[in-house]
């Protein structure tokens, strides 16, 4: 991995509008598992409800500046960083305050640029040197998202194993173009993971199927399974790779996190 430290980092945008998909968890689990791997990465919490702060292990207490403070132009990205209890592995925090920036940010000068502005002097500072950004965001199509993807290399699409899968998809893809389109022409989508996969249900590996036979190459290999182990970690402030490194869904983000990786390496040089 030392190959990735010392260039711009890549950011990756951790999006689905629909909530309840493991957006959060893949986030922090995939961070984790990058800087496991000797690949520094920094999980950027641009969600009000502040849920990969809390399972990261960042008390309220100690969110002092935050991606609020970033976006509202009050301090800069890197005050803004706090370091996690995983070596390798860092913050940008996020707290309820952010709710309101939706309707602060429409009346400052770049609005839709907010996020991209402050990674180009964060990444000009040869201090920094990460090798991932991954952006957590709010499950639902709004200014925080929109400055997500604008800033974005990429976006991972977590999809739940469940009926209105594609459904959701089809949504989110709509908005991807749209961005493409209007704001940020370089986006690309790195991947779709499939998340909360039950081998013991059909539907599970039906939806898996479709999701498959519409999107190829685009989807990834490794599913993440319905693990309760998983769902305990956050409550802990702990990455699952963290509270319990055997089990299935952390070796499935372990796999992740290196087809991720491979995928990364496969790229064209831009």
């Amino acid at each position: 991995m030392s190959e990735l430290v010392g260039k711009r980092a890549r950011v990756l945008v951790v999006a689905n509008q629909k909530g309840g998909v493991g957006k959060t968890t893949t986030a922090i689990n995939l961070g984790t598992a990058l800087a496991a791997v000797g690949a520094p990465t920094l999980v950027v919490d641009i969600d009000p409800q502040g849920n990969a702060s809390t399972g990261l292990g960042i008390p309220r207490t100690e969110r002092v500046r935050t991606i609020y403070n970033v976006l509202t132009g009050d301090c800069s990205m890197a005050e803004a960083v706090v370091p996690t209890k995983i070596p390798g592995l860092a913050l940008v925090p996020s707290t309820v305050d952010l709710s309101g920036a939706e309707l602060e940010l429409i009346d400052l000068p770049r609005r839709n640029f907010r996020l991209k502005d402050a990674f180009e002097v964060f990444f000009n500072d040869p201090a920094q040197q990460f090798s991932y950004v991954l952006i957590d965001c709010p499950p639902s199509l709004t200014l925080l998202t929109v400055n997500a993807m604008v800033a974005a290399d990429a976006v991972i699409v977590p999809l739940q194993c469940e009926f209105f899968a594609l459904e959701g998809l089809s949504q989110l893809l709509r908005t991807i173009e749209r961005v493409r389109g209007n704001l940020n022409a370089a986006l690309e989508i790195q991947g779709i993971v499939l998340t909360m996969f039950d081998r013991r249900n059909k539907l599970s590996d039906q939806v898996a199927a479709d999701v498959r036979s519409h999107m190829g190459d685009k989807v990834y290999k490794t599913m993440i399974p319905r693990n309760v182990r998983i769902s305990e970690a956050p409550s802990h402030g702990l990455p699952a790779l963290v509270y319990d490194l055997r089990c299935p869904g952390s070796q499935a983000y372990i796999k992740l996190a290196g087809e991720m990786i491979q995928r990364e390496k496969l790229r064209p040089a831009a």
